[in-house]
């Protein structure tokens, strides 16, 4: 661990850039770096700065060094092999909105020869919450990605947490139980952290297993503040799940791959897929239900939020959203709608932003070791770049269809299930009415799920608005007022089946496919259906 920093410093690299909220645990990294002799080879005095307090070296402080000027000119002139570690020194590097301060700029330019050739080891590292590059400086100043702490660390916090709260019962609290709170903790920062386990604490004197609640609660709090993740919490199973029977079978197959069980059988742990076809047929619903059939926290990922003006920021969002996602893990990663997010990463209009970000993306997929599944979907698959589509980045591409007429069962029960709870308002409509099912599934072939959905919803809005039991009628005048999309938008979906006949496999099972409408008629809509009839 650290040892690419390590390297950084051995080869005597002048800028060095830490973007982090941690600074006393990044200092205290190098610290430990700079007196082992062992790793750095020589050793180094650690120098820290701060524009309020100048600069300090073992809490003794150097006079008249508060100025950037005076600091630098300090650095050069200084004869011992050393680090500087300089705080919030992004202020004096401008942004698009105000210009930095070019002297300052200037000055760190004219420092580079001391720093690369002199006999003297000399490195500076800059650390700060954000990332702020001066474009004269890109070409000098090496980033590097601070990781969050690691589960041991985690625990030996909580651990030290433990010892000074005395008056704390833990009575209930065994190792298997640390273990599982501080892996609860995982994605946030040390100082997170220790919020998180304070207020568990403080909540009724205690701190047990059940207190893991409390700090997935303080978790997704500050998943939410970093705009680039956002934490889905759900309750749908895969009950929820009307049809998608090859899909659903493929997840079941692959649950708890990265369990101790599985390293028995040599399985390696699944990349992820990607789930492509006609809009409102089920992408989202699935991504959503895998986080309670997994038992893994879901994290959706919005590209369009990962783009910032700040040159460097869009490609530092995305190692950051990377780095949260991985300390997370085992976890789900869902990327929604990934063609609008990267349909331009291919173009030349943004300066290379795009393409740069999609490489971070593409080489993450490609190389992670840490137990990310990556489930994507989309509605357009032609904008999607050919590379993203290649095996290795997933390990299967599923395309949903219009639902089959048994998935149209499913999804009728699924709705009715969940919506005729009421004795008076079901008295003429029962939830499990296999003859009113069939009837209502023949009706509405062509229908996606989400209008499936409505049809169900409407119906119930007209017995409400009359105040009494839902009728039969109320579902075929809802259906008779419904264009589907697979009429609205027909031509689009005869091109994905085309798209996906060779390229993907059907989510649909193969028997409920073949029991479908045989239909040879080329202008009905639900014959010729996409993707290879696989059997899972």
């Amino acid at each position: 661990m650290h040892t690419k920093l390590i390297q950084f410093l051995k080869a005597r690299f002048p800028y060095i850039y830490i973007t982090t909220y941690e600074e006393e645990r990044a200092t205290k990294l190098i610290k430990q770096i700079a007196n082992d002799e062992e790793k750095i080879k020589v050793q180094r005095e650690v120098f820290t700065w701060t524009q309020a307090a100048g600069l300090k070296c073992s809490d003794k402080a150097i006079a008249n060094t508060t100025s950037p000027n005076q600091l630098l000119d300090f650095i050069r002139k200084y004869e011992k092999n050393s680090i500087f570690i300089l705080y919030d020194f992004h202020t004096f590097f401008g942004t698009k909105q105000r210009p930095g301060d070019a002297t300052v700029i200037r000055a760190l330019r004219d420092l580079i020869p001391y720093l690369k050739t002199n006999a003297i080891r000399k490195t500076v590292i800059f650390i700060s919450p954000d990332l702020v590059i001066p474009e004269t400086l890109q070409k000098e100043i090496t980033i590097y990605d601070f990781p969050l702490p690691n589960m041991e660390e985690i625990k030996a916090r909580l651990n030290k947490m433990i010892s000074v709260n005395m008056k704390i019962d833990t009575s209930e609290l065994t190792e298997d139980d640390k273990e599982k709170l501080s892996k609860a903790a995982l994605g946030l920062t040390m100082q997170e952290a220790e919020n998180a386990f304070a207020l568990a604490m403080v909540n009724d004197g205690k701190l047990n297993k059940r207190d893991i609640s409390v700090i997935l609660e303080e978790k997704m709090q500050v998943i939410r503040k970093t705009g680039l993740l956002e934490f889905i919490q759900s309750d749908l199973g895969i009950e929820d799940i009307g049809g998608l029977d090859n899909l659903k079978k493929w997840l079941l197959k692959r649950n708890n791959s990265w369990s101790e069980k599985a390293k028995r059988y040599c399985i390696p742990a699944p990349k992820g897929v990607l789930v492509t076809g006609i809009p409102g047929c089920g992408k989202s619903l699935t991504a959503k239900a895998m986080s309670t059939i997994w038992q893994l926290p879901l994290l959706k990922l919005d590209i369009g939020k990962i783009f910032s003006g700040i040159v460097g920021s869009s490609e530092e969002n995305m190692r950051k959203a990377i780095n949260t996602i991985e300390a997370v893990a085992p976890a789900i990663l869902w990327v929604d709608e990934i063609e609008k997010g990267l349909s331009n990463a291919t173009s030349s209009n943004d300066s290379g932003v795009s393409s740069r970000i999609f490489g971070t993306l593409l080489t993450w997929m490609q190389e992670k070791t840490a137990p990310v599944f990556v489930i994507a979907t989309a509605n357009n698959i032609s904008k999607l770049p050919p590379e993203l589509l290649r095996k290795g980045r997933f390990d299967e591409i599923f395309f949903v269809d219009l639902p089959t007429l048994n998935e149209r069962k499913e999804i009728f029960k699924v709705h009715l299930n969940k919506r005729l709870k009421d004795e008076f308002v079901c008295k003429n409509i029962k939830p499990n009415d296999e003859g009113f099912i069939n009837y209502l599934a023949e009706k509405t072939e062509g229908f996606i799920g989400s209008e499936i959905e409505q049809v169900v919803i409407s119906s119930l809005c007209d017995a409400f608005f009359e105040n009494r039991p839902v009728e039969a009628y109320d579902f075929e005048k809802a259906i008779e007022n419904t264009v589907p999309l697979s009429t609205t938008q027909k031509e689009q979906i005869v091109s994905l089946r085309q798209w996906a006949n060779i390229r993907a496999i059907s989510a649909s099972a193969k028997e409920s496919i073949e029991s479908y409408s045989n239909d040879s008629n080329e202008d009905n809509i639900t014959s010729n259906r996409g993707g290879r009839r696989l059997d899972i």
